[in-house]
């Protein structure tokens, strides 16, 4: 299993909206770079991974969880386009800004800070403990 950064525009697809779907999660869709699409393909169910609030905000705001792998996405007839399913998991009791990340030297070559632009990165496991730490999780929840 694995851990991931999942990035959104709020005024978009903001974490509220995420968490008022529900269990049955929505289609983290609309991705049309290979990279992330390439991410998404290695995703399995019950990874977990970070809700980031891009361009307003700048902070992982809540852990979600893969819940469908990865399908043909359906905001498009191109069968290059894929996607996974993602449900809300937990609120990060305190917003973890970009840079808050960029300062703490042991997150110094986490994709978020190498990688700005992806909109889904992978998420090294001592990565997800440290940000978790600073989030306020004192049990960070782990992939299944």
């Amino acid at each position: 299993m694995a851990y991931w950064l999942f990035k959104s525009e709020p005024f978009k697809f903001s974490w509220e909206m995420l968490k008022a779907v529900g269990d049955a999660g929505e289609e983290w869709d609309g991705i049309r770079n290979y990279q992330a699409r390439n991410n998404m393909r290695a995703m399995q169910l019950g990874d977990l991974g970070f809700f980031y609030h891009s361009n307003e905000g700048l902070n992982v705001v809540g852990i979600c969880e893969v819940c469908a792998l990865i399908h043909p996405d359906s905001t498009t007839d191109d069968e290059r386009w894929e996607c996974v399913d993602v449900k809300a998991v937990m609120d990060m009791p305190n917003p973890v800004s970009l840079a808050d990340v960029k300062a703490n030297p042991k997150l110094e070559k986490m994709s978020l800070v190498t990688s700005m632009r992806l909109s889904v990165q992978p998420v090294l496991h001592d990565e997800w403990l440290e940000v978790c730490r600073m989030g306020g999780l004192t049990s960070p929840p782990l992939s299944k």
